[in-house]
């Protein structure tokens, strides 16, 4: 039978590889985003969840939210927000892509 210990040991050093294996995935999609100039950032209405957080880390204020009405028969809400691009104002920086919880933003060619 396996001890506490030992199985703690095991737990960690799996974390361990899992977060290697995780960090690893995310440098290959960091270095694979498009990005610079020639892109600029897009959003996917449907997957926005309106957390905010790509504007949090906008430093172009090339973001903003704006509200819309909630598309669920179940739950009534007068409004919802969305993350809005400007592109004019986006320099392709792709910081807004890796802030995203949920893939909702993407780097498209200008």
């Amino acid at each position: 039978m396996t001890s506490s210990d030992e199985l703690r040991k095991r737990r960690e050093k799996e974390a361990v590889r899992i977060r290697t294996s995780l960090n690893r995935l995310r440098g290959e999609q960091r270095a694979s985003l498009k990005g610079g100039e020639t892109a600029v950032a897009y959003v996917k209405e449907r997957l926005c969840i309106g957390c905010d957080q790509c504007t949090i880390v906008c430093d172009d204020d090339a973001i903003e939210m704006y509200k819309v009405a909630m598309a669920s028969p179940l739950i009534q809400v007068e409004s919802n927000q969305k993350a809005k691009i400007l592109r004019d104002d986006c320099t392709g920086c792709r910081l807004c892509v890796l802030a995203c919880p949920t893939d909702a933003i993407s780097m498209i060619d200008r």
